[in-house]
């Protein structure tokens, strides 16, 4: 990882935690959606909604619930909506009395302001029912639309999703997709119709297509993974905007420096996420969005028991510089924590943005200025970390002390400015360097020379660009310290309220 000799290795759970939760199926089946509910949700604690209706539309078809199973129940003794659809009617196609059981689930957790968790099977409209069910997903999508930013609002993809079906999870802050799952607006037949594509399902809209594009930010081997990931997240989130999320009991982080995990050498890689694992309780990350833009990494962790969002630079992808879709990716998660006043400690070390002519094509302006807005709107505590670099425009935009970041710590060792040492000089001193003997030599010379006058962490908070220069193994304790002594939870009308950007 950093090419250290002696280096430790953390065994931590990233991407696909556990949880205590006791499963009642422990067979291999698919769940049903009765299941599925029954699983998520405390044991005894689930409550059926609409199980009456019947769509008059199918006629001998017709059955009671009209291929929904909704209804409310308590995660570790925390109210939650939620329903699951049934592919076995129709594949999950959507009628009007369907989506009137889910518009009504969605009104009453709106109005009770509690979480949200569907897990989606959906063919699309109905055709038998035409009008009507498409403007069922209309009605849908308006009650999600309100909801946004004011409830968490997790999509669990277990079977295949299309056309509207695809936009429903779009709508909602996380989409989890197990790995036989699809969604896409149009399927293979109408892609193969239409343009003479031949495509899987699996190659159209899959786990692996759709968690690379950032449409699926998790996945799950089955629906039991998917239930403890969900479990997981509602458990680092409050129930709704305003609120705190709720506290557990301290565990302590691994006993590692985590400077250990960092090169000395400024352009050798290594894995960031060894730095969080070794500052977190219990070194556990609860990633989002791996698979989407790496050079940036965003999870969710505990640190003394409070939930806190972790925005870092990942220096084993691309050197951690920052590109059009990393920025999003970033913004995205960042205006998530600071609606659900989730804190955020943001562990930097990156070159810059990545420069070229794909990058401005791409919109890196646009999107770069995206992640600023993010940082400067949040009203989180904001905790900075330099851990060896900052450079350039991506030192404002991740969350600097001109951006407004609540502190700025640094590494003794930490080097911070308009740009890195030997691209400097090749600037400033480009005659001097031609004229040398041994230009390298002379160019490596004044690059040492520019780097201990311009780039220090000493000189960064000399001159109050840092608020404090720390050694990396008081890290952990001054997050703690920050956490407790700087929360600032703002109301929720002081919250923008739609998600996600």
């Amino acid at each position: 990882m950093s090419g250290r000799t002696g280096t430790p290795t953390i065994v931590a759970e990233r991407i696909a935690p556990t949880t205590d939760h006791d499963r009642r199926d422990s067979g291999d089946e698919a769940l049903t959606p009765l299941q599925r509910l029954e699983s998520l949700c405390d044991p005894g604690s689930l409550r059926l909604l609409r199980t009456a209706v019947t769509s008059p539309a199918l006629g001998a078809r017709a059955v009671a619930g009209d291929g929904i199973v909704a209804g409310f129940g308590t995660i570790d003794g925390r109210p939650v909506a939620c329903y699951s659809e049934d592919q076995s009617l129709l594949g999950g196609s959507l009628g009007a009395r369907h989506a009137e059981t889910i518009v009504r689930l969605l009104q009453i957790a709106g109005e009770s302001r509690i979480p949200v968790v569907g897990f989606l099977a959906s063919a699309g409209a109905r055709l038998q029912e035409g009008l009507e069910a498409l403007a069922g997903y209309g009605r849908i999508f308006a009650e999600l639309t309100r909801l946004s930013g004011q409830v968490p609002l997790i999509s669990v993809v277990c079977g295949t999703c299309a056309g509207g079906g695809a936009y429903t999870p779009a709508l909602t802050d996380i989409t989890i997709m197990t790995r036989d799952a699809a969604m896409f607006l149009t399927g293979p037949g109408v892609v193969r119709e239409v343009t003479g594509e031949d495509v899987s399902a699996s190659d159209l809209g899959g786990c692996d297509v759709q968690s690379q594009n950032g449409v699926c930010q998790m996945v799950a081997d089955d629906d039991r993974h998917a239930i403890d990931l969900t479990r997981e997240l509602l458990a680092l989130l409050p129930l709704r905007s305003g609120e705190e999320p709720p506290q557990t009991r301290p565990v302590p982080a691994p006993a590692f420096d985590p400077s250990v995990f960092v090169p000395t050498e400024q352009r050798r890689g290594y894995d960031v996420r060894d730095v969080a694992t070794a500052i977190v309780d219990g070194g556990r990350l609860l990633e989002i969005a791996p698979n989407w833009a790496p050079s940036v990494v965003c999870a969710l962790a505990r640190i003394d028991g409070r939930s806190v969002g972790i925005v870092a630079n990942q220096p084993s992808r691309m050197a951690g510089t920052l590109d059009a879709e990393s920025a999003q990716k970033a913004a995205r998660f960042v205006r998530w924590c600071h609606l659900f006043g989730v804190p955020l400690a943001v562990l930097v070390d990156t070159p810059g943005f990545m420069p070229g002519s794909d990058q401005e094509q791409g919109a890196v302006i646009r999107h770069g200025a995206k992640l600023v807005h993010a940082f400067a709107e949040a009203d989180v505590p904001k905790i900075t970390i330099v851990l060896r670099k900052a450079f350039g425009g991506a030192q404002i935009a991740m969350n600097s002390r001109a951006l407004g970041a609540t502190m700025v710590l640094a590494w003794p060792t930490a080097q911070i400015g308009v740009m890195g040492a030997e691209q400097a000089v090749g600037f400033t001193g480009r005659r001097e360097i031609a004229a040398a003997e041994d230009p390298a030599a002379k160019k490596a010379e004044l690059a040492a020379q520019y780097a201990a006058e311009h780039l220090s962490a000493d000189g960064a908070a000399a001159l109050g660009i840092v608020d404090e220069v720390i050694e990396p193994a008081q890290t952990r304790d001054r997050l703690i310290w920050a956490l407790s002594a700087l929360r600032r939870p703002a109301s929720a009308e002081q919250r923008a309220r739609n998600f996600p950007l």
